[in-house]
């Protein structure tokens, strides 16, 4: 009988995470170095690869490499797929993290249904959808390699249900239609991926709900009024359930998506 502890333990496994540096890719890293995990990252800002690499590398007992990668950009995906060729011989996990979020400044982003532009729409598609096949088609020989490899995408409820415009009502917040038709597609990848590459890999995915991140008061008090839980996530909420699913724990379980967002999808 394998203990609890053992079931849920990353120690000694070999995981990339794109999209490193931001909030829950930063939690993720420092939890899997903390775990005793080689782990291999990409990040498209030069500074934040470099702090990251710095701070999470002290913590060990894993180890820590990064590379700076413009997901959004073929040439640099490949670029990638080849720097964790040299670098190691196997991959027992991938979590796709990398997410084109924009913000309420770019052009055509955040902005009314009739004024998102397609340049920002053809944006996220590439970084949140096509990056995640392109890569676990480049990367599947290394995931073959390993005894037990998971893929774990990073989605949204937005891929789930529609907005609620109410929580946005007089705010400078914003919802695009291509990040939700991205995330929702990548659920849909998911099942596919999961349905294709079994038994030889796992994949699922995780949708987080809101995320405290310092949001204008009354955005928090309209979400929390319609949330079930009465709290908005944390990124360690994220990274557990990542956890659970690139570990041994879970080996029974592909194909799924589980929702992080305190019930706010269920009503």
């Amino acid at each position: 009988m394998v203990e609890a502890h053992a079931m849920f333990s990353l120690s000694g496994k070999t995981i990339l995470v794109t999209g490193a540096c931001g909030h829950v890719g930063r939690a993720l890293v420092n939890h899997l170095v903390d775990d005793g995990v080689q782990v291999l990252f990409s990040d498209r800002m030069p500074d934040q690869v470099s702090d990251l690499l710095e701070g999470a590398s002290a913590k060990g007992p894993g180890t820590l490499s990064g590379l700076v990668v413009d997901l959004e950009k073929e040439e640099e995906r490949l670029n990638l797929v080849a720097w964790i060729g040299e670098s190691v011989s196997h991959l027992d996990g991938i979590v796709h993290n990398a997410a084109f979020v924009g913000t309420s400044e770019l052009d055509g982003w955040a902005v009314e249904f009739e004024k998102q532009s397609l340049d920002t729409w053809r944006r996220a598609l590439e970084v949140n959808l096509t990056a995640p096949f392109h890569l676990t088609q480049q990367l599947l020989p290394l995931l073959k390699k390993s005894a037990s490899s998971s893929i774990v995408n990073i989605a949204s409820i937005y891929g789930l249900i529609g907005p609620d415009w109410g929580l946005y009502e007089g705010l400078d917040m914003g919802n695009p239609a291509a990040y939700a038709a991205s995330k929702g597609g990548l659920i849909q990848l998911t099942r596919w991926l999961a349905s294709t590459l079994a038994p030889a890999v796992r994949v699922n995915s995780v949708s987080p709900g809101g995320i405290e991140r310092g949001q204008a008061e009354e955005f928090v008090r309209r979400y929390l009024q319609k949330t079930p839980l009465a709290r908005m996530a944390t990124e360690n909420d994220v990274v557990a359930s990542t956890v659970f699913l690139l570990s041994d724990a879970s080996r029974q379980i592909t194909g799924q998506n589980i929702v992080v967002d305190g019930g706010l999808s269920v009503q």
